[in-house]
């Protein structure tokens, strides 16, 4: 496919569109935005084509005419006659860059934009104040051009998510600096043809949300819900030459191939009832490669989100089981928040599964396989340490053992693998429930390899795991003796459902010792 050029990382409209990469046609939401005046956030995921779209409103208010031939938007904006394709003054800031940790970090990416849209027009420096300059410059653009002032902000948020973790006191500097700088909007609506903010998350006491409090959030809207990320539809409609290279690659059908790519890519949902989007970034890469790798994870790291789980109250079962939310939660992040669950949503990490309409709430989980496994992997390695990373033949093993019919040295290697975690004074599981969730994080981590499946729950067995050839139930206890655990999946039934299954079952007792920091028993029927 040397005559098919995938836009991987690209961000630039205008670049796309003239070195004539594979371009994903969007303009029907410029279309549809661009006919009010009404200023509008938008909130994505990283790597989700947010800067993209900000580009592609940079080149419509620009009047760049001819980037947009043959796409949606360029019919309709024609027939509006003498005012098709108005070019307007576009103070554009991507704060994607930039030493936001530097005291000075966020005030120099903000200069440079005023600055270099003082040279472009020719217009006086007035004063130092960053406020006063961003006032003074819209007024000028209108006075000399005749035309609205059009604004695009770009990954607002990095400046403050880049610091909340690492240097609080900075982020709260370069909070106070939004609150002077963007409040000048809020009363030049005379001078403003077009607002457009974007960024991952909707921080609620920043000031954009404050005191532009006409600001048009529409981050769960039906209507928008396909404006970042790769519908269905758009899949088959660009990318069928992909499909069928990849598919070659694999040496599976092209019906196997697609089933693969919505099962890793596939899955995201940012309304109630709009379309479901498969994320771009890692498709184009999965294209370009030819296999199905996990590559928006690989691109970022989850720290912020798994210290933000463990110092929560969130069970971690309910990132695969499901964890309900109302939508005034999902649509604003507060830093002191104790709940993870509208900053794992506006990161990317959950997704809309379901909605009740009697109670208003939302379910949400994890959105595909890429990124379940991806997290879960993450989280092994913080909760294991480097014995995860040094046994690496420790989970092949463990699936292997299930799969085959063995468990007996399943743990035996479990064993062997809790022995090798390092813990320091005090930070061995103190309780059940801990001992529990490591076994579940590196079970769960088995459906990535084969199909084994995980569930657990409350007022069930801890654990059910099913292969293609056998089902086992576990029950956990500590510091217990192992007939308590074999009697309780006796006495509760928890085998009863599987009863009827032609799989070969197994009950299996676990006892984990406070003192050994491991398994101290466990028993096999």
């Amino acid at each position: 496919m040397d005559d098919r050029y995938l836009p991987i990382g690209k961000q630039n409209f205008r670049d796309i569109r003239e070195n004539h990469y594979v371009y994903v046609d969007k303009t029907r939401y410029v279309w549809e935005l661009t006919r009010t005046t009404m200023p509008y956030f938008l909130s994505r995921p990283r790597r989700f084509g947010k800067s993209l779209f900000i580009s592609t409103l940079y080149s419509f208010f620009s009047g760049e005419k001819e980037l947009f031939k043959g796409l949606y938007i360029e019919e309709k904006e024609n027939a509006r006659g003498d005012k098709a394709w108005t070019k307007y003054p576009v103070i554009y800031f991507s704060l994607s860059g930039g030493q936001y940790n530097d005291p000075d970090g966020l005030t120099n990416t903000l200069d440079d934009v005023l600055t270099q849209i003082e040279e472009q027009y020719d217009i006086d420096r007035y004063g130092t104040d960053l406020s006063n300059r961003f006032k003074n410059i819209i007024r000028k653009l209108h006075e000399k051009t005749g035309q609205q002032v059009v604004v695009l902000v770009d990954e607002y948020d990095k400046p403050l998510l880049s610091t909340m973790i690492s240097n609080p006191a900075q982020e709260e500097k370069n909070r106070q600096l939004y609150k002077g700088f963007f409040s000048v909007l809020k009363d030049m609506d005379g001078y403003l043809r077009f607002v457009f903010f974007t960024g991952v998350t909707k921080f609620s006491k920043v000031s954009i949300f404050s005191d532009l409090n006409q600001l048009n959030d529409i981050s769960m809207h039906n209507d928008y819900a396909g404006i970042c990320g790769i519908t269905e539809e758009e899949l088959h409609e660009n990318f069928e030459p992909e499909i069928d290279y990849m598919a070659k690659e694999q040496g599976i059908s092209r019906t196997e191939c697609l089933t693969r790519l919505a099962k890793m890519y596939d899955g995201y949902h940012f309304s109630r009832n709009g379309a479901g989007v498969y994320n771009p970034f890692s498709l184009l890469c999965a294209f370009d490669a030819g296999d199905f790798g996990s590559y928006w994870f690989e691109s970022g790291t989850p720290e912020i989100l798994i210290k933000k789980l463990n110092s929560s109250r969130m069970n971690l079962y309910q990132l695969t089981e499901g964890v309900r939310a109302r939508e005034s939660v999902l649509k604003s992040y507060h830093v002191d928040d104790p709940d993870p669950v509208p900053l794992f949503y506006q990161a990317g990490y959950l997704t809309i599964c379901g909605y009740d309409n009697r109670f208003g709430n939302y379910t949400l989980r994890f959105p595909n396989d890429e990124v379940k496994y991806g997290f879960m992997e993450s989280l092994v390695h913080y909760e294991l340490g480097d014995s995860a990373r040094e046994n690496p033949l420790a989970l092949d093993n463990l699936i292997m053992d299930l799969e085959g019919g063995n468990p007996d040295s399943f743990l035996t290697c479990l064993t062997a693998l809790f022995a090798s975690i390092p813990y320091p004074e005090g930070r061995a599981p103190q309780y059940e429930g801990e001992w529990s969730r490591q076994l579940y994080l590196i079970l769960s981590l088995m459906g990535a390899y084969t199909s084994c499946e995980v569930h657990m729950a409350t007022g069930r067995a801890d654990c059910v795991v099913q292969t293609a050839d056998y089902i086992y139930v576990f029950e956990f206890k500590l510091d217990a003796p192992i007939e308590e655990a074999m009697k309780q999946i006796n006495d509760r039934g928890y085998t009863i459902p599987y009863t009827a299954d032609q799989r070969k079952l197994y009950k299996i007792g676990v006892v984990f010792s406070t003192e050994k920091r491991n398994i101290a028993d466990y028993q096999i029927r």
